[in-house]
């Protein structure tokens, strides 16, 4: 009854860790992406817990160097996980992690910084979290959670011993849940638009969602720009269009409603593989950069609002997206 109890208050507040009394297959992992592009750094550390079918259970860490386009895997007693069931707040083996707080402490890596001005989603009460109102829907395969679209930093980053401050970079949070990714996907975010004074953020996902013996295409898109936030969404009435330039490697995302369009180019760059929940076990495997480019044009009616280039971009696009996805 206890954890019953935590999980439904926890729905009400996805950043938070979901999976209070939950058995295998299930996954959850949250996405801290830190760049100082000063330093020439750039890194995604994704902390988590993976409960396989067969009963066994870890939690882990993935480390994803940008720069150097390496990754790196951590196993750790699913015991050295301890969540906070009020918030996101959570310790894993020598590492913390929160809505406002990272520690990294590996042999060659150690980050103690403080997360400033968090711009989170901005919840309503059939909206708590970036999925609408299909975050309430039970059995979907994996539930997605915005914790902060853009966040200043403060702190230390040590790499091989040389201390770096961390005070003009620039960080975002999300996070996933539930019995695995889809079987084919394509992801990209940015905090790094060309021209902008303000906090800018860019994240946008098309997956092939499995419902019901069929699937549909589902997707999300934000873009804070300028003090405002656009949003993409299944379930805002939204609508997408997935594109493959001949003879490219490039993938085009086309995103539109009633009065704003949105097209995206992604150019990849090199990246390192990451492991990815496959029935909660964390057995497939996706290739992210943290190097790509974005071409981004918005539109409101016949007028162009903004035209310019996301960089240090991460960028996903699953070996089947051409094949599932593709309009």
């Amino acid at each position: 009854m206890r954890n019953f109890i935590k999980r439904r208050r926890a729905a009400f507040d996805p950043p938070r860790f979901q999976g209070w009394g939950r058995n295998g297959p299930y996954f959850e992992g949250w996405y801290f992406k830190i760049v100082v592009p000063a330093h020439k750094l750039a890194y995604a550390f994704i902390p988590g817990v993976s409960y396989g079918e067969d009963g066994t259970r870890h939690a882990f860490l993935q480390v994803l160097d940008g720069v150097a386009a390496t990754s790196s895997y951590v196993e750790y007693p699913v015991e050295a996980f301890v969540p906070d069931s009020n918030r996101l707040d959570f310790k894993l083996g020598p590492h913390r992690f929160s809505t406002d707080r990272l520690q990294i402490d590996l042999p060659d890596l150690q980050l103690d910084l403080a997360f400033e001005d968090i711009t989170p989603w901005p919840a309503r009460p059939l909206a708590p979290g970036v999925m609408g109102w299909y975050g309430f829907v039970p059995r979907m395969q994996c539930y997605h959670g915005l914790v902060s679209f853009h966040h200043r930093l403060r702190g230390t980053i040590r790499v091989d011993g040389r201390a770096l401050g961390a005070s003009s970079g620039i960080g975002y949070t999300e996070k996933d849940w539930g019995t695995g990714f889809p079987d084919a996907w394509i992801w990209a975010q940015s905090n790094h638009l060309s021209g902008t004074e303000q906090p800018a953020s860019l994240m946008a996902s098309v997956a092939s969602i499995p419902w019901l013996g069929s699937s549909f295409t589902g997707f999300l898109c934000t873009l804070l720009l300028n003090g405002r936030l656009y949003t993409f969404t299944t379930w805002t009435g939204a609508r997408v269009q997935v594109q493959f330039p001949e003879g490219s490697e490039a993938v085009g995302l086309t995103f539109s409603d009633r009065s704003h369009r949105l097209v995206l180019t992604g150019h990849p760059a090199p990246g390192g593989h990451l492991a990815s929940p496959i029935a909660g076990a964390m057995t497939g495997k996706i290739n992210e950069s943290l190097r790509a480019e974005l071409e981004v044009v918005l539109e409101e009616g016949t007028r162009e609002i903004y035209r310019g280039t996301a960089s240090w971009a991460g960028l996903e696009v699953s070996d089947n997206a051409r094949k599932r996805l593709l309009s």
